[in-house]
């Protein structure tokens, strides 16, 4: 998923991350948040817990911060609407103004970082967000307690006491894209859509404040320091980085835009000038890793028991089974294609994002074949992701049928819409609560364990979001979807399918996705008697029976179709991990699935073809 960062087929070789990068508590936590006393609560909890080119990349001026105490009033409400941390930046930040949204992280420990402490799934530290437009330098952007935050909705649910307390601006840029709207979102700057390390991005010192909701309070922080720009890594004999211009994109949001690739080289590659071969298209999240974790460095195994039981091996690993003898040799690709909406365009085209799927077939894959020795064939063009690169592995292989030769796809994101997760998107009213269940029954989840135990609700995971970004800008998964999959708004941004906050759902938004080929089971179900053919052999589907995103639960829904194609049947395969296999679940290591894919390769190949150049 790309919720947070699931894993993918080149985060193989790593124990298997529970991938959604955000900031969530846990379900019970979240119960006792609603329906317990928040102020007993909270202090519980929290005790223990450009786009616009300025020109600057480097840290500047030391930031200030003051905090001034008001008298105390009687008054409740004359007392939380006093509740205010200001936000400003001077002219040596920039002397135009900006636009953007700006995050205050309200966190207990110093360091790391309190702005590297938010983002990630697995921290409990608090922030609040506002967007904001044009503002001048000097001028202050306000957060108060009527502002939305994450995990605490406001200001006045922090308990008192002494914070560490940072300010991040992350910057958009106005977008006059070629359908006629005309959008503020963040830029990608080769990081990934991260905010609190996006380069150019403006950001404040740490400072320690003593902050009590039942106290007047005013913070005044200033952002002097900018976001430096992420270093390119370094090309090997091995690894190769490519990143074009792509006219396509560039022409639908009439500004520059960038998509790339990672080349893996097979041992032995200069050495035979000759030798033509099959690629392996890996899809993944943005990451400048090489394709299946390649690395000739070793490094320590975090947790050899879950790695075995996943069948995981290293990228040192990997690479003592790509560069041994005895190997098939490929040449393997990662694509880097961020969007302003999310780290991944899910490799399609798309109404919000604009033409990806364009993009990397008619742009990149010709760059790759031009300037590589690939062979330009579909039997020799194999695919493979998971999560969301299973997902775009699936789509990839099901939209372009004689393209593509075959896919090995993981743990996908949802290829049926009737089991979004937990949701059926067509029929249920709420994405929160399931039909027939109403409060104060537990509310559904998004996550779990391998043993079953609720990690992260929708809820939890919709009012993320919500804090991250207006208007579905916040980067990350669920309306990552809606902006691949759903229609633009009038205003011009994705529509959602949910509300964030309330959990109702837009039944017209989801027969949208449907009915434009993004629900992949209803594609193949509607449109078999004219591609059948073409798929025949090519689908090959892995899943956890305890995915901890319920990914397994499309999956099901996929094979029950597959299983009674006829004329033709589509002679692939699916295969579930057993007992408590969660995401990240895989019946072969990476160097096994190569070996796999290259036999496919061979039996499949032309007549004529020359399959033994690349057995070396």
């Amino acid at each position: 998923m790309g919720v947070t960062r699931k894993q993918s087929a080149t985060e193989r070789s790593a124990i298997p991350q529970r991938s959604i990068r955000l900031t969530l508590f846990v379900s019970a936590l979240f119960f006792a948040l609603n329906f317990c006393v928040l102020g007993s609560f909270a202090q519980s909890v929290a005790t223990g817990a450009p786009q616009q080119n300025n020109g600057n990349a480097a840290s500047l001026s030391s930031a200030a911060a003051t905090l001034r105490r008001s008298p105390q009033n009687s008054a409740s409400n004359d007392r939380q609407s006093d509740l205010r941390i200001e936000v400003s930046f001077p002219q040596a930040v920039s002397q135009k103004p900006i636009t953007g949204r700006v995050f205050v992280i309200v966190a207990r420990r110093e360091a790391p970082e309190p702005r590297i402490q938010v983002g990630s799934w697995d921290s409990h530290v608090p922030f609040f967000a506002e967007d904001v437009n044009q503002l001048a330098p000097g001028q202050a952007a306000v957060i108060t307690a009527d502002t939305l935050g994450f995990p605490f909705k406001s200001l006045r649910d922090l308990a008192p006491g002494d914070y560490y307390l940072q300010v991040v601006f992350n910057l958009y840029t106005e977008f006059h894209r070629s359908d006629g709207h005309t959008i503020w979102a963040h830029m990608d700057q080769w990081e990934g859509q991260q905010f609190n390390e996006s380069p150019g991005n403006f950001y404040s010192d740490v400072q320690k404040v003593h902050l009590d909701p039942a106290a007047h309070y005013e913070v005044k922080m200033v952002l002097s320091k900018v976001i430096p720009p992420v270093p390119a890594p370094p090309d090997t004999d091995r690894v190769k980085h490519i990143k074009i211009q792509s006219k396509w994109l560039s022409d639908f949001w009439g500004h520059p835009f960038y998509i790339g690739a990672t080349v893996l080289l097979p041992k032995g590659y200069e050495s035979h000038p000759r030798a033509s071969y099959p690629v392996i298209y890996i899809q993944d999240h943005f990451t400048p890793r090489p394709p299946f974790g390649y690395s000739t460095q070793d490094s320590p195994i975090g947790n050899p028991e879950q790695m075995g039981s996943y069948n995981r091996i290293t990228g040192y690993q990997f690479h003592q089974h790509w560069d041994g003898p005895n190997f098939p040799r490929m040449i393997a690709v990662t694509f880097l294609h961020p969007t302003p909406y999310f780290d991944d365009s899910y490799a399609v085209n798309s109404v919000n994002n604009g033409p990806y799927g364009d993009a990397l077939l008619k742009e990149m894959v010709p760059y790759l074949e031009e300037h590589f020795r690939i062979i330009r064939k579909s039997y020799a063009r194999v695919l493979t992701g998971g999560s969301t690169g299973g997902w775009e592995s699936l789509a990839l292989q099901v939209l372009h049928p004689e393209f593509f030769g075959g896919t090995w796809t993981f743990y996908p994101d949802p290829i049926d819409f009737r089991r979004y997760q937990l949701v059926d998107i067509y029929s249920d009213a709420s994405a929160f609560l399931a039909p027939g269940y109403d409060p104060p029954i537990p509310e559904r989840p998004l996550e779990r364990t391998v043993e079953g135990q609720e990690d992260v609700t929708i809820r939890q995971m919709s009012q993320f979001e919500a804090v991250l970004g207006s208007h579905g800008r916040s980067a990350q998964q669920l309306e990552a979807w809606e902006a691949v999959y759903g229609p633009v708004g009038e205003d011009g941004y994705p529509r959602p399918l949910w509300d964030k906050l309330t959990g109702k759902i837009d039944h017209s938004v989801a027969e949208y996705m449907r009915d434009h080929g993004y629900d992949l089971r209803y594609y193949l179900e509607k449109n078999w008697p004219q591609i059948g053919r073409q798929l025949v052999g090519k689908i090959h589907i892995y899943c956890g029976d305890m995915d901890n995103y319920f990914l397994n639960l499309a999956v099901y829904k996929m094979e029950d179709f597959l299983k009674k194609t006829t004329n033709p049947y589509y002679a692939g395969s699916f295969e579930y991990g057993r007992p408590m296999k969660g995401h990240g679940w895989s019946p072969v290591n990476d160097a096994q699935l190569v070996r796999m894919m290259a036999a496919h390769i061979a039996k499949h190949a032309s007549r004529g073809e020359n399959t033994a150049a690349w057995h070396y």
